[in-house]
């Protein structure tokens, strides 16, 4: 039985269409069942539309400083699709304790660093002024800390010394592609667990 997977956006759903290709291939465990954006103008929702991926939107503009009905409502359409795992894929919105550990285990995020390294926004501009000779990305189970859960998977790729924050984020996200897809894998299959 394919786990039934969401994921949540907030922009043009470069992450999520690499998991929506993963999923079609016969042998995947996982089904992408919903698409979820905070915002009701991300690119991304129309390219899960036109794959055929039901989807919905819960803009938090509407909730103010209240995260707490934001995250309900959030909750419920998640539960309502049966949905077994949540992936975050440029879902630019954090969580609070309370939806995380409802989803405890169960919940995964893609970072743009080889974390713990450079935690938090700006990754690539920090690894160039931090002089790193890799860069690269985490895929890691989400906790009330922001970017601090148990990593499932992890890759990277030398940082030249002609790079730029712009060509680092191209090749790091060409990472991301095919880093995340086989993190769900190994979490949909149950041979990474928190």
């Amino acid at each position: 039985m394919k786990k039934r997977v969401a994921i949540l956006i907030s922009g043009r759903g470069s992450n999520m269409t690499a998991l929506i290709e993963a999923a079609k291939a016969h042998d995947y465990p996982a089904e992408i069942a919903l698409v979820v954006s905070n915002r009701p103008d991300a690119a991304g929702l129309e390219r899960a539309r036109s794959s055929g991926i039901p989807t919905a939107v819960i803009d938090h503009t509407l909730f103010g400083s209240d995260r707490a009905t934001f995250e309900q409502l959030l909750d419920k359409e998640l539960r309502d699709h049966g949905i077994d795992l949540v992936c975050l894929a440029g879902f630019m919105r954090l969580l609070t304790p309370w939806f995380v550990n409802r989803w405890s285990g169960r919940m995964l995020n893609i970072h743009p660093s080889l974390l713990p390294q450079f935690k938090g926004l700006d990754t690539h501009r920090r690894a160039l002024e931090a002089g790193v000779k890799r860069h690269g990305t985490t895929v890691h189970f989400v906790v009330p800390e922001m970017d601090a859960g148990p990593i499932v998977a992890q890759d990277s790729i030398a940082v030249h010394a002609s790079d730029t924050e712009e060509t680092l984020a191209v090749r790091v996200l060409e990472l991301e592609h095919q880093i995340y897809p086989r993190a769900l894998r190994a979490v949909a299959e149950g041979r990474t667990t928190v």
